[in-house]
């Protein structure tokens, strides 16, 4: 007998855990309330991080904290009201930034990031989609002279780790994209990242190759998990679903629906805002570049050059706050010939854990309801190994990675 899954989120994470369970045999449904890839999998930069190794709250996060606190800073905006109500979980966040568990988590990270670009690679091929991917790496640039010691550091930690990144200097710069301003002193091109040029409309060709094979996928709005009588029962206004096991892949939203159960997985939220311009004539970028002292990601688009913010820690659904990206749309022109005029300022959340990683696995206590969640900045890079985990665990198989450090056990009792 054909065994039943729901999947709840329709983001790469969702998607990636739809297809891995469906090569398994599973008969699965998709639920989300938009189309896929239309939340956080729409708004990111595009890249497949093959060398985002370090956790957000790393060692060197506490030599920065003092420049964060006036909210002046474009990485940072922090809703201090949003803070104080959640005290326990920031301290949380700042502990596990001390330097005694960078390297686990670095490895632990390392184990997720390491065959992004390979996964996605042959998942666009079998969507119809490998025009999309551009495997030209990502460009890390500093304004000042200081930047030639930080890009030679990280070269050097990425080298440790079996990643390939040349330091360049100004003429480099010049060399790899010659349409940016020469106002940065140093970079470092990250050879084996990779990057595409719609993650909206990647997550969306996944998930039709996901329903070519059968699939199915409801839009729905998510309102009410519970056990069924012999799996799990998910209520929606469009009707119910039941299966024999579900999947959470809902980001930022999945604490809504586990909050009922009495799952609290200290799941919090990161806001982030982009914005796409028009270059002038004649000017473009073949990758991705990160502006490290003014904190933005600039990527060549389908829409046009996509300009996104640092991290915005306010409330989920509170109003938008544009101080970050009006900061960063400055600086972007400073670096590249962007016209003036924007259409939209999008934004979107990112669901982020206490120690940077994931959540992934079964929920103790909840046989069947697996959780797949938290990856902060890496969803749309780790979505496919998510999944794979995922399926491999719900099926007894060994999975790709050890899934020890992103047992839900370690947050939730």
């Amino acid at each position: 007998m054909t065994r039943t899954a729901f999947v709840l989120g329709a983001g790469m994470v969702g998607v990636s855990c739809a297809l891995s369970l469906q090569k398994r045999g599973f008969a699965v449904t998709l639920i989300d309330r938009r189309e896929p890839g239309q939340e956080t999998s729409y708004g990111n930069a595009g890249v497949l991080a093959r060398s985002s190794i370090v956790p957000l709250n790393n060692p060197g996060l506490y030599g920065k904290i003092t420049s964060y606190l006036g909210n002046r800073h474009p990485a940072l905006n922090l809703d201090w009201s949003r803070a104080l109500t959640r005290p326990g979980w920031l301290l949380r966040f700042l502990w596990e930034a001390r330097a005694s568990k960078a390297a686990a988590r670095i490895a632990a990270l390392e184990s997720l990031t390491g065959s992004t670009v390979e996964r996605h690679r042959a998942l666009m091929a079998e969507a119809g989609v490998s025009h999309r991917l551009r495997e030209t790496g990502t460009l890390k640039l500093w304004r000042t002279e200081a930047g030639h010691a930080a890009a030679q550091a990280e070269h050097d930690f990425l080298k440790a780790h079996g990643i390939a990144a040349q330091v360049l200097d100004r003429q480099g710069i010049s060399g790899v994209e010659p349409a940016l301003k020469p106002i940065f002193h140093a970079g470092l091109l990250c050879l084996e990242n990779a990057s595409v040029d719609s993650p909206g409309a990647v997550t969306q060709a996944y998930a039709e190759l996901f329903r070519q094979r059968s699939g199915r996928i409801e839009k729905a709005d998510a309102q009410r998990l519970e056990r069924g009588a012999s799996g799990w029962r998910v209520a929606t206004a469009q009707g119910g679903f039941e299966a024999d096991i579900a999947v959470v892949a809902l980001g930022p939203w999945s604490m809504d629906l586990l909050a009922p159960l009495g799952i609290d997985p200290k799941l919090d939220v990161e806001r982030g805002y982009h914005r796409h311009f028009k270059a002038e004539p004649g000017a473009r970028l073949s990758r991705p570049v990160y502006d490290v002292d003014a904190a933005y990601f600039m990527a060549p688009m389908e829409e046009g050059y996509r300009v996104t913010s640092g991290v915005d820690l306010s409330r989920r659904d509170a109003p938008d706050n544009h101080r970050q990206i009006d900061q960063v749309t400055v600086s972007a022109q400073e670096a590249f010939p962007l016209e003036d005029g924007f259409a939209t300022t999008w934004r979107g959340a990112r669901p982020t854990l206490p120690d940077s990683l994931p959540m992934i696995g079964e929920a103790p206590r909840h046989p069947g309801l697996w959780l797949a969640f938290g990856n902060q900045h890496l969803g749309f890079s780790t979505g496919p190994i998510t999944g794979e985990i995922v399926a491999a665990l719900v099926c007894g198989e060994t999975p790709p990675v050890d899934p020890t450090p992103f047992a839900p056990g370690r947050y939730i009792g």
